[in-house]
């Protein structure tokens, strides 16, 4: 028996062999999760449009993990510039809106490729 399992999402691919993200045991962790649409495969130049793809994608990740965002304990932010941190808050407010009841969070500036603004990554517990 394998101590990972894989996950695979059909339009979350990225082009290279590696998998969405890796269940071990009851923890799970995220390969980068972008803010493209999964039916289109076109990531919005807008960047609240392209924060909530992301974390649309963070919970169809989650739920193919076998959990929810609940169970997200600490998530990275990567930012290709400082000001689309905006946008990225709103979509998270939305998605953990209890302010004692959210995972650990910190966001950097990265070089993104691409129409790319903004990745996460997080880790679980089941």
């Amino acid at each position: 028996m394998a101590k990972r399992k894989s996950i695979h999402i059909k339009g979350m691919e990225h082009g290279a062999p590696i998998p969405n993200g890796t269940v071990m045991g009851n923890l799970v962790f995220s390969s980068a999760i972008p803010g493209k649409d999964t039916k289109t495969g076109v990531m919005s130049p807008d960047p609240d449009e392209q924060a909530q793809a992301m974390f649309r994608n963070l919970t169809l990740f989650m739920e193919s993990a076998g959990g929810t965002p609940d169970n997200i304990a600490s998530m990275k932010v990567y930012l290709k510039e400082e000001k689309y941190r905006d946008s990225v808050n709103k979509a998270w407010e939305k998605m953990f809106p209890d302010e004692h009841d959210r995972p650990a969070r910190h966001a950097l500036k990265a070089d993104l490729r691409g129409d790319m603004l903004m990745q996460i990554e997080v880790i679980a517990v089941l």
